[in-house]
């Protein structure tokens, strides 16, 4: 077996990682699904910074793209998937605030680490979605909808619901804290 000389070896870790480094950089130009299969890798992304795994400066979600500010590090932005809208909705009691633009590292919900029946139907009355969710710690459910379409949310918890519309458009809100249940 051949030895390769120290300096060499670490010269090619150091390659390596400017590699790796520079092609983490700004994906925003690129597409989310051409990103050599990085689609599970922006979602688990906005998954550790909504769920704090990860933490930065901030870290928002708006309908095209994850924005990442680690505070020393600057800006880095990753395209979202093209087929897929990211919409984070947090059904309430008493309490919500104004949003528009969901942000991953600052938006609060009221109801945190609760139980959920959400089902979200298509304009022609298909579920997307019906299913029991727990909230997150932030109050907030996580969810990846078909793009440019309308639905019908309905939330219900011990006998208090929420229904309303929400659309996937380009620029459509990816914060909801409208949905009050009553």
């Amino acid at each position: 077996m051949r030895k390769i000389p120290l300096a060499a070896g670490l010269a090619v870790l150091l390659l390596g990682a400017f590699w790796i480094a520079g092609n983490m950089g700004d994906s925003s130009s690129r597409e989310g699904a051409n990103n050599g299969g990085s689609v599970q890798n922006i979602k688990q992304l906005v998954a550790d910074y909504s769920s704090h795994k990860l933490a930065a400066g901030s870290a928002s979600i708006n309908s095209r793209e994850l924005i990442i500010n680690a505070g020393t590090g600057g800006e880095q932005s990753y395209a979202l998937p093209s087929d897929e809208f990211f919409v984070s909705i947090a059904p309430y009691i008493e309490n919500t605030h104004p949003c528009a633009t969901h942000s991953l590292t600052g938006c609060q919900g009221e109801l945190k680490n609760q139980d959920f029946q959400v089902r979200i139907e298509d304009a022609d009355g298909k579920a997307v979605v019906d299913q029991q969710v727990t909230s997150q710690s932030n109050g907030f459910i996580d969810l990846w909808l078909p793009r440019d379409q309308t639905f019908t949310v309905t939330i219900e918890q011990g006998g208090k619901q929420a229904v309303s519309e929400l659309s996937t458009f380009e620029q459509d809100d990816t914060c909801i804290a409208s949905m009050q249940l009553m």
